[in-house]
């Protein structure tokens, strides 16, 4: 009975981390993608007349 708990617990972990990781590229790539925009903006904003 306690293999089986542990071999629940290591595919639980993993599961974890794997989330962590996919989690933490996203992250820092919408992170790029809105520095990028926003930068873009910032460079046409001599054009916008109001």
């Amino acid at each position: 009975m306690e293999e089986h708990t542990y071999k629940v617990l290591g595919g639980t972990g993993a599961m974890n981390i794997a989330l962590g990781v996919v989690s933490l590229v996203v992250g820092i790539t919408a992170g790029i993608l809105l520095i990028i925009c926003g930068a873009k903006l910032l460079g046409s904003r001599k054009n916008v007349i109001i």
